[in-house]
This record gives structure tokens, sequence and C-alpha cells, in this order.
């Protein structure tokens, strides 16, 4: 039987693990986290810190694996990158573009080389850079580590004295010791994901992100996107110019972008694996595409000559459950209502669990179905307080 190496195993993986050994592979996770939930679901679990490419290389080497397939994280992403490349593997870019996609830092570069809107950023990898990127950029700033996903390090600056105190954060969290300093900009913030054959989309999928909590963590994401037809349709050309400038391999191509109220959509950031949080199976239960099967076909090398595009045809919500405030978990508070218009969920917080980041802490994901677009834009933003966390204040 051929291997395959999932290069992570958390609860968003799962849908890639299940969909793998439907295709035949024994699956072997990796990661430094044992409880993980997607490694239950895999035939081997072997620890490895996937943020190490040498690491997962020597991994791959040392178990004669036939693919590799990146979980939903941009260290794993480059990582299989990393090792597809040193061993000759299939279904995965070079790991120098690898490291233009997920590095913040060298995709701003590379937008502002090309062209393609993003924010005015500067690349910082010391104190006096950021002082400069302070001078130069117009505020409010945000200010990101390079390398870290999930929002982890995001700040925003309203004067140079605030840049400065963010910036040394940031760069206290980077793995790479480099961070990004960018000018806010305003507007709606959605996703947008594709699949890529011979470096065109083939298949599209939008959403409208929602921020209940942290203003850097996405909380749940709503579909069909209320973006404008012609911002998805210019999305569409980003991804095929980009696509072909690169040379990217078929596959998934995933772009976080804010949309102003004119104009053309901003790219924040883009991505060649899996958004978390079961965003897979938001796909799925929208438009029935198989999006699991879809992306290991690719990161294995199997091919993806069937992938056509499958509009959205229900109104649904991905929603991570969480918490409002530190304390002891207790249950939860569903609105009856909401609650029996729950198509499908995953839980793992147990009751008596401690809360001490509430803007992080998730308990599980419901995916919820509204009667139609209207009904989806006016629940959706209220989720948070419909389907709430009991807490206990310690």
């Amino acid at each position: 039987m051929k291997k395959l190496l999932l290069v992570g195993g958390g609860h968003s993986d799962i849908p890639l693990i299940r969909s793998a050994k439907r295709l035949g592979y024994r699956v072997i996770t990796s990661g430094n986290r044992s409880k993980d939930l997607g490694h239950s679901e895999s035939d081997a679990y072997i620890p490895c810190d996937f943020s190490d490419p040498q690491e997962v290389l020597e991994l791959a080497r040392s178990l004669e694996i036939d693919a590799l397939c990146a979980c939903c994280n941009d260290f794993s992403a480059l990582s299989c990158a990393y090792a597809a490349e040193k061993l000759g593997l299939p279904g995965h870019d070079s790991f120098e573009t690898a490291s233009i996609i997920h590095h913040k830092d060298a995709w701003r570069g590379y937008a502002s080389r090309y062209n393609y809107p993003s924010p005015r950023a500067h690349g910082c990898s010391d104190m006096k850079e950021v002082e400069r990127a302070a001078n130069e950029l117009r505020f409010p700033l945000i200010i990101k580590p390079v390398d870290l996903p999930g929002g982890k390090g995001i700040a925003r600056a309203e004067a140079p004295k605030d840049a400065l105190a963010c910036a040394e954060a940031a760069f206290a969290i980077s793995k790479a010791g480099r961070i990004v300093v960018e000018e806010f900009i305003t507007g709606s913030r959605h996703g947008f994901t594709a699949m890529l054959r011979d470096r065109r989309v083939v298949f599209y999928f939008a959403d409208d992100e929602h921020y209940h909590l942290s203003p850097y963590l996405v909380s749940a994401a709503s579909t069909p996107s209320s973006c404008p037809l012609a911002s998805i349709n210019r999305l569409i050309e980003y991804s095929e110019a980009i696509a072909s400038d690169l040379r990217l391999v078929d596959g998934i191509f995933h772009i976080q972008f804010i949309q102003p109220k004119v104009g053309d959509p901003v790219i924040i950031e883009i991505c060649r694996r899996p958004p978390g949080d079961l965003y897979i199976d938001l796909v799925r239960h929208t438009t029935g595409a198989p999006y699991a099967e879809w992306i290991v076909r690719a990161a294995s090398g199997m091919g993806i000559p069937d992938v056509h595009h499958m509009a959205e045809r229900r109104c649904i919500t991905r929603h991570c459950l969480m918490a409002h405030t530190p304390g002891i978990f207790a249950g939860f508070n569903f609105d009856p209502e909401v609650e029996m218009n729950i198509i499908d969920h995953m839980i793992w917080g147990r009751e008596g669990e401690i809360v001490h980041n509430a803007d992080t802490h998730k308990f599980g994901i419901v995916f919820v179905e509204h009667r139609d677009a209207e009904h989806m834009r006016e629940q959706a933003p209220n989720l948070q307080t419909l389907l709430s966390a009991r807490i206990l204040t310690q």
C-alpha cells in the first residue's frame, strides 16, 4: 500500500485524512501535538516539528513515503515543498516559490513588483527598518510576523510609538525573525479559494469572513459571498496570472482579501494549503464539491482531471464555538431555532476545561444553514451570541 505523509494532524485535517484513506493511501500524520484530533483518524502518528523543513524531509525519507500533503498551516506547506523538491515527489511548488507565497514579506514584495493590489508595506528585520517604515507609511499600520498563520502576533498601531512596541512583540514570536509593517485597509473581509489546473482556475468559491472576538482571527465564514461578481472575476484573473508567472503546480490556491466600498479587491494573504477550521467542509456542504479529495489528489500527484466548477447551492455559515471571556467551560447555550438548523458539527470541548485566552480558545465547529442569503447576512454576525459557551468565572 502506498504511503502518504500528512504533515500535520489537527481537527481541520480530518477531511484530508479520510479522503486520502479512501484513495487507497496508508496515512501517517505528524506534528508535535500528540493530542490533536486528526491522529486518531490516521493509520499512524509520528512526532515531528513540521515548522522544520529538514526534519520533515528526514521523516519522509525514512518512511519511504510516496506522497506528501500539507495540513492547514503555512509551515506545513513550506516543509512539504522543501521535502518534495529534495525527494522528487510531485504535487508541490518549488521551495523558492513556496517561500514567496507563504512568507508575508516576500509576498508583499512580489505583489508590489508585479502590481497586484496589496497594502503598501515594508518587510523588516530589525527595529531601524521598523522606524523607517513608520516614517514612510500612512497610519494606522498593521504589524505582523512574516510566518505565523491564524492571526498570531498581529497588532494595529495608531502612532510611531505604538508601532515600535507592536514590532518588538511580533519579532519575539517570528521563527524567521522578520515582520511586515503595512498600511491598514478599510473594507469588508473575505476568502477566495480555487483549484488550479494547468494554471487556470477550474473551480472557485468565496465567502464573507466574521471576526467576533479577535479582529485578526476569523471566527466564522458565510457563503454565498456578498462580494461583487466583478471582484470575484478579478480574483480569478489575479490567480491565473500569479499561477502563470510563478509556474504553480495543479492544486489549491487560496486568497484572503479586503473589498473596499469602491474599487478592486485588495489581496492580504495567499497560500497553497487549505484554510483551517474545517473550511474544506464548508466548501463541500455549500457546493457538493469533494474538495478534500481534490486537494489530496493534486498534492499526491494523482491529477485532478475531473475538477469542474460547482456553484453554491445552499446558504451556510461555518462557525467556531468560542468563549467570550476567560474562565471554566460549563457547556453551551444554543438558540433553539438556530440549533435546529445545524447541519454538521465537530465538538471537542469538555466541561470543566479552563479558558485562558478567550480570543483563541475553541470548543468546536458547527455548520448552520440559513433559509436564504438575506437571512444569512442578518443571522451570521450574531452567531457568537446565539451559539454561546457558558463560562464560569474563576
